[in-house]
């Protein structure tokens, strides 16, 4: 009868690998195990050559050894065993072994000794022994999963970065104890807008399209090449062995050709590009995380290039990076210390040639980098989101000042100030509109906000909601940049605003580019028939002014009535109007 332990044993006959010289010894062990309810299956043996090959080519739930046979015993037997690598019980069943001898080798690996006959004995070690080696076995695959875990990507079975830092790493450890040079080349492949993919299908989408990259990755790189995904869209590739930089270029662009077929998704062909940056050994560092910062400031730079193509790592790349993120720092103090200043660039009435009113432009006046220009901080401060507590400085100065040139005189006069498409999806734009006009005491007419085309497309829903909150506290809104963005006049009659500025692109060339001549007298045609006021951008010569005034354009900005100036300026261009003249 079956004991209650028994019943953990597998349902199927157990595998034993018998070690035995004699086969009627080894028929007689699977009868009496088969009368005390424990099925086997066996396998006999008697050479080490045999006992080798059999652990080699199959799975053995058990070994049962005799000890003294012709030119082998238990004891070489175990030997086997542990060269085989295989965690397998190894019970010693003889008549023939001392007991001083058998605890020896217990000592040295063996499960348990059992005299020869003791077939009761034996049925209770055999069940303590399985249970102990599916437990062994239940850590090991733990062991496994966990490593599974904290070394590979789940999506991509590709090693993570932090199993790709450890390899190459220990490959160039390798390298120095045996006195060899290293050169090799690490590659970081950035996939250029793949976010298109997950905003447009969805991120399960996009992790289908990921899976297939790693897969076409691994079918065409080499054995003792090394892809790991190292997180979101970025892979990292190691080629050992690589000595030049004429054969890195040739491994990049057969990277490339990786993307050269379209990703399908719902019967749609998606086309991706990569951006590769290239870090060679030992020109670019002999530390793995160096080379991979290298590579990946490389990649993006190849990515600022405009995608699709590869760059390699130069040492200048690093200094620029430095230097922006010294640059942003300093930024983030910029208003508390009192270096930002603004500039007035003052807007003409077509009519009377007099200044009506001003934008303003915020300048940055550095400790020791002196002025720094706005196309090199704007898009700094765009990006990390500084431009939010800028803007709101920059809109409290404005009111501040026209309130001032109020008071000065001169009521009649109006500022405007750009908001970027950071700061107008902001819901504090309200308040910091609020405060500047409380604060200053200006009256909210004399106050224009000049938003772009793309700041005012993005989420058409919520942009005719800030408007119409920002009309009805009286200030006025001009669209800037028109005609380079969408132009549109579903939204011109869906958004209230007051005027459109033509970019000064179309004025540029208004006299001798008939397109741009004809666009621009399209946008005024437009703005008259919806109620709206035009501003021409960028004017330089009386020639522009003389062709705008005829088209009925409003009012004009640009370098021939004043380049941007400080605000004493401004105070006194007001005083002496007569100083604008008009061509007749």
């Amino acid at each position: 009868m079956q004991t209650e332990d028994a019943k953990t044993m597998p349902n199927r006959p157990i595998r034993a690998l018998v070690v035995d010289d004699v086969e009627d010894d080894a028929f007689l062990l699977q009868a009496e195990l088969a009368q005390r309810g424990v099925s086997i299956d066996y396998r006999r043996v008697d050479t080490e050559i045999d006992m080798a090959a059999e652990l080699a080519n199959d799975d053995w739930d058990l070994v049962i050894s005799d000890h003294n046979m012709p030119g082998f015993d238990a004891l070489a037997a175990l030997e086997v065993l542990k060269r085989s690598g295989r965690d397998i019980p190894f019970i010693i069943h003889s008549a023939h072994i001392s007991h001083q001898l058998a605890v020896s080798a217990m000592y040295d690996g063996v499960h348990d000794f059992i005299p020869k006959g003791q077939y009761e004995r034996m049925v209770p070690v055999i069940e303590r022994e399985l249970r102990g080696a599916q437990a062994r076995r239940a850590v090991r695959q733990a062991d496994d999963r966990i490593q599974q875990l904290s070394n590979y990507d789940k999506l991509s079975a590709l090693p993570n970065q932090s199993l790709f830092c450890d390899k190459v790493t220990e490959w160039l450890n390798t390298s120095q104890r045996q006195g060899r040079a290293a050169r090799g080349a690490l590659f970081v492949i950035d996939i250029d807008r793949f976010l298109r993919v997950n905003a447009s299908f969805g991120y399960e989408a996009g992790n289908a399209v990921l899976k297939e990259i790693s897969e076409r990755l691994t079918e065409v790189l080499q054995s003792d090449v090394l892809l790991a995904r190292l997180g979101g869209d970025e892979f990292g590739v190691f080629v050992p062995g690589i000595g030049e930089r004429q054969s890195a270029e040739v491994f990049a662009r057969w990277i490339s050709k990786v993307f050269d077929a379209p990703f399908m998704k719902d019967g749609i062909e998606l086309f991706l590009t990569p951006s590769t940056g290239v870090a060679l050994i030992p020109s670019d560092g002999l530390q793995v995380y160096e080379l991979l910062m290298s590579a990946e400031t490389a990649s993006a730079q190849a990515k600022k290039r405009g995608g699709n193509g590869y760059c390699f790592y130069d040492r200048t790349m690093n200094a620029a990076s430095t230097e922006r993120v010294a640059l942003e720092a300093d930024l983030r103090h910029a208003v508390e210390r009192r270096e930002l200043f603004l500039e007035f660039q003052p807007v003409i009435d077509a009519k009377s040639g007099r200044v009506v009113s001003a934008e303003a432009l915020v300048r940055w006046n550095h400790p020791r980098l002196g002025r720094v220009p706005p196309d090199r901080f704007i898009n700094l401060a765009d990006e990390t989101g500084l431009i939010v507590e800028i803007g709101s400085w920059v809109l409290e100065e404005a009111c501040r000042c026209c309130r001032g040139w109020h008071v000065a005189g001169f009521p009649g006069m109006s500022v405007s100030v750009n908001v970027s498409a950071v700061q107008f999806g902001q819901p504090r734009l309200l308040e910091a509109v609020r405060d500047a006009l409380g604060s200053s005491s200006l009256s909210p007419k004399s106050l224009m906000l000049e938003i772009t085309e793309s700041s005012l497309m993005q989420d058409a829903e919520s942009t005719a909601g800030m408007l119409r909150a920002l009309r009805n506290m009286g200030v006025r809104i001009s669209v800037d940049d028109f005609g380079t963005g969408y132009s549109s006049l579903s939204y011109l009659k869906r958004f209230p605003l007051d005027v459109i500025k033509i970019d000064k692109s179309f004025v540029r060339d208004l006299c001798v580019d008939e397109e741009d001549a004809a666009i621009v007298r399209a946008i005024i045609a437009l703005a008259h028939s919806m109620r709206r006021s035009t501003i021409a951008e960028g004017v330089e010569t009386a020639e522009q002014v003389e062709i705008l005034k005829r088209e009925n354009c409003e009012f004009f900005q640009g370098y021939y009535f004043g380049r941007p100036m400080t605000i004493e300026r401004i105070v006194e261009l007001l005083g002496s109007q007569q100083s604008v003249s008009l061509p007749a």
